[in-house]
């Protein structure tokens, strides 16, 4: 496992007022209260571990496949459907939505190999991950990969707690499936927006992971 760049400067803030917070304990309230200062230090560490683990990055082997779509990022299926996208395609096309908590991996990936033909960031409110307007009202980051077998969208969307985005890609970028994407801290939401001939290969409700689950075939 290795921590991800997003993460040192959060997790160097951290650890400081984890220290301040420790040696304040240890000079004012240890000899009075032993107990107390052991609970603030145990509980201490566990938020800091806690916040290390956002940035995770654990080694897996990843997912290839020329008609294989990967799922982008670790959650839980909370959404398939058809819909009327209208932020790029502008026609009908299949969604399925991955839903980050806080206790999962945070980094998302390319879930295709192709060429980046749209990237845009869009400001927006911060409604919870679940609800069914996040995916066009929320702050979010979207980005286009084609391929010879088609174009899959992919919205990175923040949420109540998520609320930084952050996206690798650019436009006429050639990307490899597996390859970064972006990240978002403090999880949040995915969305995968397909052909309508596309397969789906995953259910409601399913645990999926970022870069080896297979999402749908084209």
């Amino acid at each position: 496992m290795t921590i991800h760049k997003e993460g040192y400067k959060t997790i160097g803030i951290a650890a400081l007022i984890f220290g301040l917070i420790n040696i304040a304990s240890f000079i004012f309230i240890s000899d009075s209260y032993p107990k107390t200062a052991a609970i603030i230090f145990i509980a201490s560490v566990l938020v800091f571990l806690f916040i290390v683990s956002f940035f995770r990055i654990p080694y897996r082997s990843l997912t290839k496949g020329e008609r294989e779509v990967i799922c982008p990022a670790d959650g839980k299926v909370v959404v398939i459907e058809e819909i009327m996208e209208e932020e790029y395609f502008n026609d009908k096309r299949l969604q399925v939505s991955i839903f980050m908590s806080p206790a999962n991996v945070h980094v998302n990936r390319n879930p295709v190999s192709g060429e980046v033909v749209y990237n845009k960031y869009h400001k927006g409110k911060y409604l919870v991950a679940w609800h069914p307007k996040s995916s066009t009202e929320n702050e979010r980051h979207s980005v286009v990969i084609r391929n010879d077998k088609g174009e899959v969208l992919v919205k990175q969307i923040a949420g109540a707690l998520a609320k930084r985005i952050v996206n690798y890609l650019s436009i006429g970028q050639e990307v490899h499936q597996g390859n970064e994407l972006g990240f978002i801290k403090f999880g949040s939401r995915v969305d995968v927006i397909l052909p309508l001939s596309a397969k789906v290969t995953v259910q409601l409700n399913q645990m999926v992971k970022g870069g080896v689950t297979v999402l749908a075939i084209l």
